[in-house]
């Protein structure tokens, strides 16, 4: 599931395989609302369970914020994830900030 509050969209419940395509095109949905807003953060503070499926929802919406020239930031990044960024080695293409 996310929700989105100003310029973050919030990541909650799990992004597995059988999650992906449903979170990306929710994901798509509200940073296409961003108007002249250039700046977004997806938080996954609140992300529970997470597969490799993640890593590719990442690259995507990376892909897709280049694309309508927006700077996506990735918050909160849990470190099954972060593990994940480096076993596949994309982790310095995406900005990540580890979970506090």
């Amino acid at each position: 599931m996310i929700t989105r509050t100003g310029e973050q969209l919030q990541v909650s419940g799990s992004v597995t395989i059988s999650t992906a395509n449903a979170v990306f095109k929710d994901g798509l949905k509200l940073l296409g609302r961003g108007g002249t807003n250039k700046n977004m953060v997806i938080d996954f503070n609140q992300l529970e369970k997470v597969d490799s499926s993640a890593v590719s929802l990442m690259l995507v919406w990376m892909r897709e914020a280049q694309r309508s020239n927006v700077a996506l930031r990735f918050a909160n990044v849990p470190e099954n994830l972060m593990s994940l960024t480096k076993l596949y080695g994309v982790a310095e293409l995406l900005p990540l900030s580890t979970a506090e």
